[in-house]
């Protein structure tokens, strides 16, 4: 299986912005299990800007852009060393695509992340992706790395892009509001009413919400890929998921007829 795997700020950091050590090295621990298991993988990774903030001892994440370019610049430098660091622990490489809306908008530029991501997975490497955050205003004003997964799951030709994140799934209602909201296990069509339950965003060091990630699935369905929102905070459940059990929501790609290969 061929599984893109989105993690989200809040997924890698503590509160603080600094790195969730145990968190993030039993991330790095599943997905080699699951390379060496036969399964290719490609991450994308939020991120930069809050290990910047980390790394440069701030309190907050500033709110003019040319600060966010400069946390992102340092951020994603300290971002990559660690993931080279965990996954070369388990004998695996990793490769940094930094993209921007130009690269997947501009039909070359598109091609070539294509052809670049598929020659990177056939010689065996873990794709690491992250938008260009130094150079890209409109995506750190965005921040939507939901969107950029579920590009890049299109792009892989993935069966599968999981989307970790600080929620369980999708909700009837906010479960942090509303203690009767239920858990939405399956969505085979993004009606009215499924597109109703966004609301809000992410945590404070994070931007992404509910109505990222429901415009990632729209993306990802139209395509044939499945997705599945899940908590991060258990990063065990990537085998589980790799097996075919049901965990958090699972969104139906259209042209699979509701099964992943």
């Amino acid at each position: 299986m061929r599984i893109v795997v989105k993690l989200g700020t809040s997924t890698l950091t503590h509160a603080t912005g600094k790195l969730n050590i145990r968190r993030v090295e039993l991330l790095c621990k599943v997905m080699s299990d699951l390379k060496n298991a036969g399964h290719q993988l490609v991450l994308v990774s939020s991120g930069a800007i809050a290990m910047g903030v980390g790394k440069m001892n701030l309190t907050e994440k500033p709110s003019d852009i040319p600060s966010k370019q400069a946390l992102a610049a340092v951020g994603q430098c300290e971002l990559m060393y660690i993931y080279d660091k965990l996954f070369s622990e388990y004998h695996h490489t990793v490769a940094q695509i930094l993209l921007t809306g130009a690269d997947v908008e501009d039909p070359r530029r598109r091609e070539n992340f294509h052809n670049t991501i598929f020659r990177l997975l056939e010689m065996g490497a873990l794709p690491v992706i992250n938008e260009n955050d130094t150079v890209a205003t409109s995506e750190i004003a965005v921040g939507d790395n939901d969107t950029l997964g579920a590009i890049a799951a299109v792009n892989a030709q993935a069966d599968l892009l999981v989307l970790m994140s600080d929620i369980e799934g999708l909700y009837t209602a906010d479960p942090r509001k509303d203690p009767a909201a239920q858990l939405i296990t399956e969505v085979r069509e993004l009606t009215p009413d499924i597109l109703a339950l966004a609301d809000g965003a992410g945590s404070e060091l994070g931007t992404g919400g509910m109505v990222t990630k429901l415009r990632a699935a729209g993306i990802c369905m139209a395509a044939g890929c499945d997705m599945i929102i899940t908590n991060g905070q258990r990063p065990g459940d990537l085998y589980r998921i790799a097996e075919g059990e049901a965990v958090g929501t699972r969104f139906f790609g259209k042209k699979t007829g509701g099964t992943a290969q």
